[in-house]
């Protein structure tokens, strides 16, 4: 990876680590998309996490269907031109997580999160999602696309307008 590449992966990653929550974009069995927004911690790997109840439609969506799609988008107060808004755009696959990694998961959500955590992990209906980042796009303005792969969101070619 070159220096410019460097940059920009660090660039991305900490646009998306400025965020708390994510929306996440799901589809039922008979094909209709569903959005949503969820708190989220990274994993080990660097793949977002979130917990949900199975209340959620995107929750059975996940659990019959793992592809997702999440975005970050900057604040809309931020941007001078809506068109231009910065966004981070990821395709992924969740992985439903169980055992010790996702207690260690959990207690990072409820480090970050607080009680309200706490009390959503002695709920039977909730379910803790890894996503794995296939592919994504970061777009920083007019004329300023790259194209990411990855959970660490590596910069594979910049796309110009």
């Amino acid at each position: 990876m070159d220096e410019i590449s460097e940059q920009l992966q660090t660039e991305i990653q900490a646009f998306r680590d400025h965020f708390r929550t994510l929306v996440l974009a799901t589809c039922s069995p008979d094909g209709r998309p569903e959005a949503s927004l969820a708190p989220f911690v990274l994993d080990d790997e660097e793949r977002p996490c979130v917990y949900v109840s199975e209340l959620a439609a995107h929750t059975t969506n996940l659990l019959s269907n793992p592809r997702a799609s999440l975005l970050f988008a900057e604040d809309e107060i931020e941007v001078r031109n809506p068109f231009a808004r910065r966004r981070l755009v990821l395709h992924c696959q969740a992985k439903k997580l169980s055992g010790d990694g996702a207690e260690k998961i959990l207690e990072k959500m409820e480090a970050n999160f607080g009680e309200t955590v706490r009390l959503l992990r002695n709920l039977p209906d909730f379910h803790l999602f890894a996503f794995d980042i296939i592919e994504g796009n970061y777009i920083k303005g007019f004329g300023q696309a790259w194209a990411i792969t990855g959970n660490r969101l590596e910069v594979q070619f910049l796309r110009r307008g």
